[in-house]
């Protein structure tokens, strides 16, 4: 199950997520992680059995959405989590009116996000010390 983060606690479920991931597993920096864009973002969770496992918040730039911090559990790596909650945004930012969604994808996950219908473009590029370029999808 799929939801949109509205209340403190999830959004808090959110973060939880976001530091096991990428402060604790990639050594992303606490300032660079927690960078005080999440009141400007839209979040979301994704659960398997009723537990939080996966979660991405979505910038909204005028007719863009930037999806940012996708973030899955080691544990649900493997068993689709990462791609229901990106169709479950995709869908969302649909019915929201968006007409494109862009992201940043760490190089290693270009793959997953290509399968979901992004195409990279643009040079490779660091961001907190992980390579990364940039995709979009036209919604």
């Amino acid at each position: 199950m799929q939801i949109t983060a509205a209340t403190p606690e999830e959004l808090e479920t959110c973060l939880a997520i976001r530091r096991v991931v990428f402060i604790d597993g990639q050594d992303v920096p606490e300032h660079e992680e927690v960078d005080g864009r999440d009141p400007d973002c839209l979040h979301y969770i994704g659960r398997l059995g009723g537990t939080a496992t996966a979660t991405a918040r979505v910038l909204p730039l005028g007719e863009k959405a930037k999806i940012q911090r996708v973030a899955v559990l080691e544990q649900a790596r493997s068993g689709g989590a990462g791609s229901k909650l990106m169709r479950f945004i995709l869908d969302d930012l649909r019915k929201r009116g968006f007409k494109a969604a862009v992201l940043g994808s760490q190089t290693h996950a270009i793959g997953f996000y290509e399968k979901l219908g992004f195409a990279a473009y643009g040079p490779e590029y660091d961001d907190a010390g992980i390579p990364h370029r940039d995709m979009s999808l036209k919604l």
